[in-house]
């Protein structure tokens, strides 16, 4: 049973939920802006907090703007599109701030300038589910519904790409007619700079029939389906198999980089154009240096980063991504001062972070989970004490692990730090892109 109580917004949280409170409870609540006085009805209920939903609004912010999908409060996908634009980037500036603080005790000596691009069709990666429902005599492609399992009726998205937008109801409609359809839960998105790749992880092989239409259709919309059968490894080309590589550039740097579409790449290439320059300005590479590239993925980072003359070795837990490097490195023709090994990074010690020699400069740029092992091993022998690297620049997608760790980096290691500041990667979503730079006097 649910109740509807009236409090004021003090804030909004990483998920982009009101945060207020009422008999001696937080009180989180979805739809609800800063300033807003509100009541709410709760849909979990626990000792200290309660989740709620936003029923009415008194008190309207001035930052409150009409959400421009007619999906939102339904999809799942986006939680701040009633926020307007640059407050949200404020927002997440001052999640970066409070993270910083109250989980690592440490304080930015200056904030840089938020880094934010486009704020509509940015999306150039998705997962969309599939699910043929019966009762609605028809199939359903897109997200999932706000804390559901099922999948939103939807016929556009307004932050995937245009053209992959505009082929949400066309893929119901031809998922609809397979024999197939419901063996078929998931299409990957991946959109690069000549071809945009959709995989359809099929659960049984297609019919003849299902090709003749898979094929019919990627020729109509100029696009390439991918089969996946099982596990990522049955990732193949369906059609047609003369497509261009997958590819996204990085043109400050002269780099190209070629991918498989369930490669590791960033969701929003335009921003990426712009953060690794920033990453890079940090950084400040040298002719000679020695400058290790932490989670590495396909070379993102590495290859920019060998541009510039240094000797780069990129470390990454997964032996295809580091394949996939080596590959983009000869690719770009930076094979001879690149050099790449497959290491389970979140087991990294003092012995084994030593055993790579020493290093001038790093660049970290971990998963969700941060780089706790591998900030720690930072202590001793060629990693630690006069030998420890004078500058590291650290990516995040985690204001909290990024606080953590950077507690490790200044409390225990020495290092200060210089500059912090947030990259509006996801715009509409609570997602909190951030870069800290980091520096130990010699």
């Amino acid at each position: 049973m649910t109740t509807e109580n009236k409090v004021t917004i003090e804030s909004l949280d990483q998920e982009g939920r009101g945060v207020a409170h009422f008999d001696g409870k937080v009180i989180f609540i979805e739809g609800a802006l800063t300033g807003e006085t509100v009541s709410y009805s709760s849909y979990r209920k626990k000792p200290s907090f309660e989740l709620a939903q936003v029923t009415q609004i008194y008190q309207v912010s001035s930052m409150r703007v009409q959400p421009k999908c007619k999906y939102f409060g339904v999809c799942g996908g986006c939680s701040m599109q009633h926020l307007e634009a640059s407050a949200q980037v404020a927002v997440k500036q001052r999640i970066l701030e409070d993270s910083l603080w109250h989980i690592g005790k440490v304080k930015a000596q200056t904030i840089l300038p938020p880094i934010h691009g486009q704020a509509w069709g940015y999306r150039q990666r998705a997962r969309l589910s599939v699910k043929h429902v019966i009762k609605k005599g028809k199939t359903l492609v897109g997200f999932h519904e706000k804390r559901s399992s099922f999948v939103a009726d939807m016929q556009h998205c307004e932050i995937l790409t245009p053209k992959i937008a505009g082929l949400i109801a066309l893929l119901a409609e031809l998922i609809e007619g397979l024999s197939i359809r419901e063996k078929l839960p998931q299409i990957e998105v991946a959109a690069g700079e000549h071809v945009d790749a959709l995989v359809l992880r099929v659960m049984q092989p297609p019919s003849a029939g299902d090709e003749a239409a898979l094929r019919a259709f990627a020729d109509k919309h100029g696009i390439q389906f991918w089969l996946q059968s099982k596990g990522p490894d049955t990732v193949v080309p369906f059609h047609p198999l003369t497509a261009p590589p997958l590819t996204y550039t990085l043109p400050e740097f002269g780099i190209e980089m070629p991918f498989a579409p369930i490669e590791f790449t960033q969701v929003n290439s335009a921003l990426n154009r712009v953060m690794v320059s920033r990453a890079l300005r940090l950084l400040d590479p040298q002719p000679g240096e020695r400058i290790a590239d932490f989670f590495c993925g396909l070379g993102n980072f590495t290859l920019p980063i060998a541009r510039s003359g240094a000797q780069v070795l990129g470390i990454e837990g997964s032996a295809a991504l580091v394949q996939r490097a080596q590959q983009n490195a000869a690719h770009n023709g930076l094979a001879g001062n690149t050099s790449f090994a497959a290491l389970n990074l979140f087991e990294m010690t003092e012995e084994a972070f030593a055993k790579l020699g020493r290093f001038d400069k790093l660049l970290i740029d971990p998963p969700r989970d941060g780089a706790i092992e591998l900030v720690r091993s930072l202590g001793c022998g060629n990693g630690g004490g006069e030998h420890a690297p004078c500058r590291i620049v650290y990516v995040s997608c985690n204001p909290a692990t990024l606080a953590r760790d950077a507690q490790v980096l200044v409390q225990d290691h020495g290092y200060t730090l210089k500059a912090a500041g947030v990259m509006n990667m996801f715009p509409h979503t609570s997602h909190v892109e951030s870069i800290a730079l980091f520096e130990k006097m010699k």
